[in-house]
This record gives C-alpha cells, sequence and structure tokens, in this order.
C-alpha cells in the first residue's frame, strides 16, 4: 500500500481513512472517537488528533487486531457507556446513513450486536452493546471478538442496507481502488 499506514491512505477527495472514519462517527454523534495505534504511531496520533479523536498508543500492536481492540476497551470509560462501535481503519466505506440505520435499529431493539449486512456479508463497522464489554475483555486472544460477535449476531441486528463499500476494505491495492470507487462523500 506504498509504505502508508492504512489509516492515513487518502480517498478521492483527499480526505484520510482515519478522518473520513471519525468525521462520519461524530456525525452520528459519538461523544468520544478513540484511535488505537501501533505502527507508525506518532504518525497516525497526529492525524487523529487534527480530526478530535483521542489516540491511544497499543504496545502490543504486533500481536494482532485483538490487541488493539482490548487497548481501545481499555482506554474507554464504560460507567455510562451504552455501546460502542467498532471499526476497522482499512474498512472507512460505510456511509453515515448506514451508520445512522445501525444507532437507530440499537435504540429500537437493544441487540448487542448490530451490523450491515447484505445477503450473507457482514460490513463494519459493528455496534456493540456495552453488556458485551465483559465477554469481550474475557475473550481468547487467538480467536479474537469474532467468536463474540457471531455468537451474538441476531436477526434484530442485522440491518439490511445497500452501501457496498461498507463491504469493502482495503487489504491490497486492487481492493483500495474498488474502496475509492464506492466511496462518495
Amino acid at each position: 500500500m506504498g509504505g502508508a499506514p492504512k489509516a492515513l491512505l487518502r480517498l478521492p477527495s483527499g480526505e484520510t481513512f482515519l478522518a473520513r472514519l471519525v468525521r462520519h462517527f461524530r456525525a452520528v454523534g459519538a461523544a468520544d472517537v478513540v484511535v488505537v495505534t501501533g505502527h507508525e504511531a506518532d504518525r497516525v496520533a497526529e492525524e487523529a488528533l487534527r480530526c478530535g479523536a483521542r489516540p491511544v498508543h497499543n504496545p502490543s500492536y504486533a500481536d494482532g487486531q485483538f490487541s488493539s481492540l482490548c487497548a481501545g476497551l481499555d482506554a474507554t470509560p464504560t460507567g455510562d457507556l451504552d455501546a460502542l462501535w467498532l471499526a476497522l481503519v482499512d474498512a472507512p466505506g460505510c456511509s453515515v446513513a448506514t451508520l445512522r440505520a445501525l444507532a437507530a435499529t440499537f435504540e429500537t431493539t437493544r441487540a448487542p450486536v448490530v451490523r450491515a449486512v447484505d445477503g450473507t456479508a457482514h460490513g463494519h463497522p459493528v455496534l456493540l452493546s456495552a453488556a458485551l464489554l465483559p465477554a469481550l475483555r474475557a475473550a481468547d486472544p487467538s480467536e479474537g471478538a469474532k467468536p463474540i460477535v457471531r455468537a451474538y449476531a441476531s436477526a434484530a441486528g442485522d440491518v439490511s442496507v445497500h452501501d457496498p463499500a461498507a463491504f469493502l476494505d482495503s487489504d491490497t491495492p486492487e481492493a483500495y481502488a474498488r474502496l475509492c470507487a464506492f466511496v462518495v462523500d
């Protein structure tokens, strides 16, 4: 991906992946946006601060995605928390309209896992009830959060959307090009 951290990759608008995610979460009322840094932490933290997010460094980032989730959870005050968004920085395509649909579904159903679906595909980000925090904290690090998300997913929390970019990530240059073709805002 050209040596740049995925958080700093640019969309056709010139906006970074990270800036888009933060902007969209703020648009749906997220009070605190935590960005977990790892590789090239200083550059990513600088962008997070520029966007109004709170950077938290994960010194164990080489241990994998789940270690970053744990670092983010450890830095998140949970006293009044109803739910939290879990986003992957290489999947910044979800529209504000889709995020609003997910938030509305959570408010209506209180489903423990709320996610965008299109057929059998599941998108990002996911909205997780704070009731799942103990299970997430106790998860097997070798398996991460996926078994918990799968165990608590339900028809009540699956939101059918037509938002192709919500189902795309950027693990390869080809996938990055596909994502850029779908991102419109």
